[in-house]
């Protein structure tokens, strides 16, 4: 890939970031409301001080898109993906709340390490540097909830 379409590469995974932390926002509010129960207590809190990170990583991809003279998408351009992080019907099902935060971290992971070769490619160090600190985040909670379900399951 050449650094002209390296760097269009980058605009398209910063916008897709984006998109996902403030469906990951929606998502992580909802199931904080929803969810019922004592041991849900301790999810719920997480998924609140989570979505104040998530929001941060937004801001940041937004205010990194608009210095590369692009634009974060809006309401109107997105599509919603994160099928296994949908509240479950039943409100006790802290489970499947927790198997969705697993797949929606696996997804972040998977874009912000798609986003660092990008920018590192495109000659990107700016892009590459917020990338690898947004990962780490993204692998801290994922290594969170891989204890909470540790916890929930026994093993």
């Amino acid at each position: 890939m050449n650094r002209s379409n390296s760097s269009q590469r980058v605009v398209e995974l910063l916008r897709k970031a984006y998109s996902d932390e403030m469906e990951t926002i929606i998502n992580y509010q909802t199931n904080a409301i929803i969810l019922d129960g004592v041991r849900a207590e301790e999810i719920k809190e997480s998924l609140q001080q989570d979505i104040q990170e998530e929001l941060t990583h937004a801001e940041q991809l937004g205010q990194r898109l608009k210095q590369l003279d692009a634009r974060p998408p809006a309401s109107g351009e997105f599509t919603a993906r994160q099928e296994s992080l949908q509240p479950p019907e039943d409100p006790t099902d802290v489970l499947a709340v927790i198997d969705g935060v697993l797949d929606a971290e696996k997804d972040a992971i998977g874009t912000y390490r798609d986003l660092i070769d990008t920018a590192e490619d495109a000659n990107d160090p700016v892009t590459e540097d917020l990338a690898v600190t947004i990962l780490s985040d993204e692998e801290a909670h994922r290594t969170e909830f891989h204890g909470y379900k540790k916890e929930y399951v026994g093993k």
